[in-house]
């Protein structure tokens, strides 16, 4: 392959000059070059090495369907692997690398796979590493040598500096492509005044007409359409956008490379922009994809699609070959190579068809090429370059009927006819039809809001595209009138892409999927071990799974496996597709929304008067909360430590405000919450509050909180901070599908009260005083609620404990949340009341035994808490049959226990649990979800569940923290460490 740029020609700057780098190596290029375009323009045939046997690779494409030129982009935090070459646009100090090689390109120790080619066909890993073996000692022995030599590119592990957006936009039609077919529908809907939005993938509009030589009639008409389009203000062009995705009700996802085509984005500018389009409907004028031949050697660098060798031709005046074979069973490729011919290069077409039309044949001689109907390419001879064909009579199965001849060469250029771009249509309706005539699937030309137009529906001349093109878009104004070459694929087209000997073999390897090297051989062994549906063929030998997704291979496979077991290609199937079409980076999806902006940060209304006064803050789920307030550079030990056991003595403010709350009002309020909960709330009296468990429908607990009775037909539900949303979307989910007919509101209110829970043996004092409300243990016993007012606000009082001490939670309207804080503040002072944390609340809940989200992580029953006796045995509930299984009642499942560490240092939560004396081995007996060190206790404890937990107190176990690699002893005891008998509570 000698490829070089031309003096003249091409759709590129050649007023401007700038220097990429490539393994180190400088290349001229001018803007409006790709990398592609550039690297042949210096000579540089070898891009890549393929994925299996570190084959070389050269370009096959010119486009988006590129498989083998997979290199790595820019260095540092910018770093980019697996970027087509033929969709990169060149920058003045672009460095790009080739990939999946070492030491280098040039030689890539790896090629010695391709000795052993013998043992790597399709399902090696499941014969030579699992197979022969019992168990699967040796492969996980080998799974990690396997997995080191997986993947094609290298990430960066740094973050990534460039931002990216997000834009939804609505429109009456989306039109996709912008070749002439679809910019013929957009000037037809610009036209009638329809909102119109036109998206392209490349820099430029023109698609296939941009592959036609400079000054030709086409470029007069795209000159004025373009024009055109630019003065109508209803049309939005996207260039260097692809739609990826296709969804229901008209939904479409697309990708904007904003400044991709520059070392670094532009300051306020995003690098990519994540465009989510709902229209009205949808033109699709996506082209096709050339189809590749099979023939042994037909990777060889210098081998490539005939219509990419036209595009570097006229559009980047590179001519990639002075002597060319051209390989075809259709009309396409002749106009490419008379323009080969008049560029100064030695032609000869071998076509697998014996009769060639008329026209075509004297078109061809008249520019001095060598002609040969009846003749295919059967073998490629090169290692790293191509360096001559051999070429043999064929019949009209593509079987060698004569003697091979050698033709010497440099470039193969190759026509095995044309795939329509059919993937967004499908995402959207499935299976397309089938064409026998042109040897290929299309989809239907209108199917719903669809209208697909020019080579996606196989048109057959330019002209049949732009009309087509006009009436999707309304048929508004002048028919276009443009007339192409009369070259159309399909019209004689002989559908046979594989060139083998007579008895049916290849002279060596000949290829299917490029970059995961795929031989024929491989669906042959697949159709012989039984692998025969399309979607198992796809998976057993990888074929079409490879980053271009089979745009080049995934006919040729399936045309092989009819040809095998003796069917027809729709009866074989097509594989399934789905979205992104082309990759899309995770960062253009996430947008903004990760770190501190996945989801707005929630502040309570007493947040500020936490900071200025020295908490330190921790995130809870969604919610910034005060987690722990150090006096004289205290650490997070000593300060909970003190705070825990200052509640205990005195008195504690925290601000619980986090707490979900929910309005569930409603005659049917009651018979709601008796169903939702596992214990009774129907009867429950106005002005009582009850402590509730929920499960999900499978057996396990959902949540747990308490619930107050406001009125005969209202309720006020809290719920854990975590579960909040969860809870409220599961009851609303209830409510209009399982329980239509309950009469019932559920409302969010956890943003229109603060909640400040005050615990402490003098924490009814400071209430009494600061409310001069009486509540005694006789006016306000534990588990009621009662009407209060501060500063003239008027708040709800419950009486209830999550710390195990005397204890009661107040509602405040939210605005009003600091400032009766301040207030209960200065009320506390002669009660030495002092603000606690999340780390002290944790350690007097574990203390008390109460449970927590840490317990209610989704594998744990109300018999593994501890928590059967809620469950009334009167009514159903969500979850109560389930919760019997035999599963769930096994009674070796882990259950809650308390555990005292014995030694100075605490136990971590997630460490495992063992016997004393057993073997440290497998998942254990249980597991610590929760500990502390107890300042009531003085020793470290924690929450466990622990296999036959209660028959098991007093026995001493090992404790297991594998990560940190540290072990304890712990003695088994009841979970309620502090007052079990709630004492102190109740007082």
């Amino acid at each position: 392959m000698t490829a070089r740029r031309l003096a003249t020609g091409g759709r590129i700057n050649r007023s401007l000059s700038f220097t990429v780098q490539f393994d180190g190596r400088p290349n001229r290029a001018h803007p409006g070059d790709t990398l592609a375009s550039a690297l042949l323009a210096n000579g540089q045939q070898l891009v890549g090495r393929s994925f299996k046997y570190h084959r070389p690779r050269g370009l096959v494409s010119a486009g988006v369907e590129e498989t083998n030129a997979l290199v790595h982009l820019r260095e540092g935090d910018r770093h980019e692997p697996n970027a087509q070459a033929t969709m990169v646009e060149v920058f003045d100090g672009l460095t790009s690398t080739s990939q999946n090689v070492w030491p280098s390109l040039q030689f890539d120790v790896g090629a010695i796979n391709g000795l052993l080619s013998r043992f790597f066909g399709a399902g090696f890993y499941y014969k030579t590493f699992i197979g022969p073996f019992s168990g699967t000692k040796f492969w996980m022995l080998c799974e990690g040598f396997i997995r080191r030599a997986a993947g094609m590119g290298r990430a960066t592990t740094f973050p990534d500096p460039d931002h990216y957006e997000k834009i939804n936009a609505f429109c009456d039609v989306l039109i996709v492509g912008a070749g002439p077919a679809g910019i013929a529908a957009a000037l037809a809907a610009g036209r009638r005044g329809d909102n119109v939005i036109l998206v392209e993938q490349d820099r430029d509009l023109g698609g296939s007409l941009l592959s036609e030589a400079v000054g030709a009639p086409s470029d007069g008409w795209l000159t004025q359409a373009l024009a055109e389009l630019d003065d109508l203000p209803n049309v939005r062009v996207l260039t260097r956008t692809t739609a990826f995705g296709a969804y229901d009700c008209e939904v479409f996802g697309l990708v904007e490379r904003v400044q991709d085509h520059v070392l670094a984005p532009d300051e306020g500018k995003p690098r990519q922009r994540y465009w989510v389009v709902r229209t009205k409907r949808a033109v699709l004028a996506t082209g096709a994809i050339e189809r590749p031949m099979v023939f042994a050697g037909n990777d060889v660098p210098g081998v490539m699609l005939i219509s990419a060798v036209r595009s570097y031709l006229n559009r980047y005046a590179v001519l990639t070959g002075e002597r060319i074979v051209v390989a075809t069973n259709n009309d396409s490729a002749y106009t490419a190579a008379i323009e080969l011919a008049n560029s100064g290069a030695k032609v000869t077409i071998c076509d697998l068809r014996r009769e060639i039309p008329a026209q075509l044949g004297a078109n061809a001689k008249n520019a001095g090429i060598d002609l040969r109907p009846g003749q295919a390419v059967l073998k490629v001879v090169g290692g790293k370059s191509v360096k001559a064909a051999y070429v043999v009579s064929v019949n009209p199965e593509g079987k060698a009927t004569g003697s091979r001849v050698r033709i010497a060469c440099d470039l193969v250029a190759v026509s095995g006819g044309w795939v329509p771009t059919l993937h967004l249509w499908s995402q959207r309706f499935g299976k397309p039809q089938y064409d026998k005539e042109l040897d290929t699937f299309l989809p239907s030309v209108e199917k719903g809001a669809f209208t697909c137009v020019g080579s996606l529906v196989g048109s057959p001349s330019l002209r049949d595209s732009l009309l087509q093109g006009h009436k999707a878009g309304g048929g508004t104004g002048k028919e276009p009138a443009l007339f192409g070459h009369a070259d159309f694929w399909g019209r004689n087209l002989l559908p046979v892409a594989v060139i083998t000997r007579a008895n049916g073999s290849t002279p060596g390897k000949a290829f299917v999927d490029f970059q995961h090297d795929v031989k024929l051989a491989d669906i042959d062994q697949a159709h012989l071990e039984g692998y025969v549906s399309v979607e198992h063929l796809k998976r057993y030998t990888t074929s079409g799974m490879a980053a271009d997704q089979g745009k080049t291979s995934n006919l040729n496979a399936l045309a092989r496996m009819a040809e095998l077991r003796g069917l027809t290609i729709p009866n074989v199937g097509t594989t399934t597709f789905r979205p992104p079409y082309t990759p899309v980076a995770i960062g253009a999806i996430v947008g903004h929304d990760h770190g501190l902006h996945l989801r707005p940060t929630r502040l309570s209304t007493i947040h500020d008067w936490h900071k200025e006064n020295g908490a330190e803050m921790m995130d809870a789920g969604v919610w910034l909360r005060p987690w722990y307030y150090p006096v004289n550079g205290e650490s997070i030990n000593e300060a909970y430590v003190r705070e825990a056991a200052h509640v205990r003595e005195h008195a504690g403010i925290v601000d619980v405000s986090t707490l979900g709350k929910i309005a569930v009002q409603g005659p049917d309020a009651g018979e709601f919450l008796n169903r939702v909960y596992v214990n009774g709330f129907k009867t429950l009296p106005v002005g009582r509050l009850r402590y509730g468990i929920m499960l999900r429908e499978d057996g396990f607990v959902f949540d747990d909180g308490a619930t107050a009775r406001i009125g005969e037909n209202e309720f006020f539900m809290s719920t854990t901070t975590a579960n909040a949303a969860k809870v409220l979307a599961w009851a609303e989910h209830l409510l209009q599908t399982a329980w239509r007919d309950l009469k019932v509101h559920v409302t969010s209110v956890t943003d229109q009260w603060a909640a400040i829970a005050i615990a402490g043996p003098k924490s009814r004092r400071v209430l009494m005083d600061i409310t001069g409300a009486d509540l005694s243990r006789e006016a306000l016993p534990n588990n009621h609620f009662t009407l209060v007012t501060i500063d003239d606000v008027p708040c709800r009082l419950h009486r209830m404990s999550f710390s195990g001490e005397l204890a009661y939670e107040l509602y405040v309207p939210a605005k009003r949340g600091r400032e009766i804080w301040e207030a209960l503040i200065a009320a506390g002072v002669p009660y030495n009341l002092k603000p606690y944390g999340l780390e002290a609340m944790g350690a007097l809940r574990i203390e008390k035994g109460h449970i927590a989200g840490s317990e209610i992580e989704g594998r744990t029953t109300m018999k593994d808490l501890g928590l059967e006796g809620f469950a009334s045995s009167k009514k159903p509930f969500v979850g109560s049959v389930l919760r019997k299984r035999a599963l769930l009642e096994d009674p070796l499942r882990p259950c809650l226990v308390g555990l005292e560490i014995m030694g100075d240092a605490g136990a971590r939560a997630g460490s495992l649990l063992y016997a004393l004396n057993a073997p440290t081995k497998g998942h254990g007996e249980g597991w610590v979800s929760a500990t502390t060190y107890s300042p009531a206790l003085k020793k470290n404890i924690a929450l466990a569940l622990l296999s036959r937990g209660p028959q098991r107190f007093g026995e001493t176990i090992q404790v297991v923290d594998f990560v940190g690699n540290q072990s304890w002893q712990a003695k088994v005891v009841s979970h309620h460490f502090f007052d079990p008998e709630g004492h102190r509570q109740n007082g």
